[in-house]
């Protein structure tokens, strides 16, 4: 049976402008054959198939993603923070270059990119898995990707992108000490707050 997979990486690296003064970052979106922190491990071949039906968003200019991951398979226009204007292939990391939209949540996505806070980029998908052992699972062959948000808590090992990473799934609870996670939690929710 399909769920949603959510995958994330972290985004680091710097914010520059281009010629037409849209902010851009580079980096690692996604890393093939690799267990990452959620214990799962995507095929190449498979990756690559979806890179490749990805391109067709990404050359009609509707390869969106959200600040933060929705429990969703839709991209809600409310939240789209940029646009994924390439993807290509470094071995086996899928590298892109990311486009920060004048969006409210583009806004504040540039905000905390240009603060120096370190942000995950994380894939949503829809797919099953299968357990291969020690905790890993493997990514099947009816893996559908839906594109990549941006995240506060990365899971992809080493991932980075000139911002860039896949995230871990955590539950933190009130109390609990832990460290730049909770700071960069606490200033995006005060800046949402804020919009709202």
């Amino acid at each position: 049976m399909k769920s949603l997979l959510i995958e994330t990486n972290l985004f680091e690296g710097k914010v520059k402008e281009d010629e037409g003064g849209r902010t851009l970052v580079k980096g690692v979106l996604q890393r093939a054959s690799a267990e990452n922190q959620n214990g799962r491990v995507y095929p190449r071949e498979i990756l690559m198939r979806e890179a490749k039906k990805y391109e067709v968003l990404i050359k009609e200019r509707r390869a969106l993603g959200e600040l933060d991951h929705p429990d969703s398979t839709v991209i809600n226009l409310k939240n789209v923070s940029h646009n994924v204007r390439e993807i290509h292939w470094e071995g086996d990391d899928l590298c892109g270059t990311v486009e920060i939209l004048p969006t409210p949540s583009g806004n504040i996505l540039k905000e905390l990119l240009k603060a120096g806070i370190l942000l995950g980029i994380s894939s949503r998908g829809m797919g099953s898995v299968t357990n291969i052992g020690e905790g890993k699972v493997k990514v099947q062959d009816d893996f559908e990707l839906i594109g990549w948000d941006f995240v506060s808590n990365p899971s992809t090992h080493g991932a980075f992108m000139t911002p860039l990473q896949e995230s871990v799934n955590k539950n933190i609870q009130e109390g609990v000490v832990c460290g730049d996670y909770c700071k960069a939690q606490d200033l995006m929710r005060e800046i949402i707050t804020e919009l709202q």
